[in-house]
């Protein structure tokens, strides 16, 4: 399964919602994404990914270049002292488990994918800490692989409040975001929402009076998917 099914919930009006949902997007996002996470290689991009959750990607760019001058690659990284590695990362909080995941990811790497960063969603998954939503992004910003849409925060409120999934669990919204976008927008569609989410779509205080979408939104004003 390289992605989770919807459920019949999808509807017509989701997917004509979709469709006018991407021609606004593409007309007020950038055409070519940046990612805001600094990264060289797919190393580099798992680990600071990983290292991202509960925290803003400018505080993980704060704390990457000194981790990686010290732990350049999986091998060095397996052998860190988690102290250390706690002790760079402290800032981004969690650190204790943050710490703990990505030396047990180097590990597994080392011993089970021959130091090489695993390229499929099934063998990204098996990595501590690795979840569909990071292992999403490594294969689409490392491999240019579109095996899903990663579903953070932002992309589950946006979605949410635009009408497109009413799912519960992150898995299923991505099987109906999957549903109603084709596969070849999908990467676009991730990096659009993680942006509206960020600039627009607040989780607290959404911009609806200036929102570009607010004429098709079924939730404009509502502020109740955090």
């Amino acid at each position: 399964m390289d992605y989770p099914r919807p459920s019949s919930r999808i509807t017509q009006d989701m997917r004509t919602r979709a469709d006018a949902v991407v021609v606004r997007f593409s007309e007020f996002f950038p055409k070519d994404p940046t990612p805001a996470l600094h990264f060289a290689n797919p190393y580099q991009c798992v680990v600071s990914i990983s290292l991202s959750a509960q925290t803003t990607d400018v505080n993980v760019n704060k704390v990457t270049p000194l981790l990686f001058e010290r732990y350049p690659d999986t091998e060095k990284l397996a052998q860190a002292s988690q102290t250390d590695v706690e002790t760079i990362i402290h800032s981004l909080g969690f650190f204790h488990n943050k710490a703990k995941n990505i030396i047990a990811l180097a590990q597994k790497i080392q011993s089970d994918f021959g130091g090489e960063i695993p390229e499929t969603m099934p063998e990204l998954i098996t990595l501590p800490g690795v979840a569909r939503k990071t292992a999403n992004l490594v294969l689409a910003e490392s491999f240019h692989v579109t095996a899903g849409i990663a579903i953070d925060t932002h992309v589950f409120r946006v979605s949410h409040r635009l009408g497109l999934s009413d799912a519960a669990t992150p898995e299923k919204t991505e099987g109906d975001l999957c549903a109603v976008f084709p596969q070849e927008q999908w990467r676009m569609v991730n990096f659009w929402m993680i942006n509206m989410g960020r600039q627009i779509c607040d989780a607290r205080k959404p911009r609806c009076v200036t929102c570009f979408l607010s004429d098709i939104c079924p939730k404009k004003g509502v502020a109740n998917i955090a």
